[in-house]
């Protein structure tokens, strides 16, 4: 389960576009809001790749992914 207020920190620190973050993940805009909203999951790849676009560390990236509630 997605840590939704930590990935919104994690994309407001970045500086960077929503829309720019779906393109770079090859999602459209709405299916990657669909993701942040979690009526979708990130899978593996995006999840790696958004640590990239975000510059976050392995830890934050466990702290938003791999939440338990």
């Amino acid at each position: 389960m997605t840590n939704v207020s930590m990935l919104e920190q994690a994309i407001k620190n970045s500086g960077l576009k929503r829309k720019y973050i779906a393109e770079q993940l090859g999602l459209s805009y709405q299916g990657f809001l669909d993701k942040i909203r979690g009526k979708t999951e990130f899978v593996g790849s995006e999840i790696v790749r958004m640590k990239d676009i975000l510059r976050i560390d392995e830890k934050t990236v466990s702290e938003i992914f791999l939440s338990r509630g």
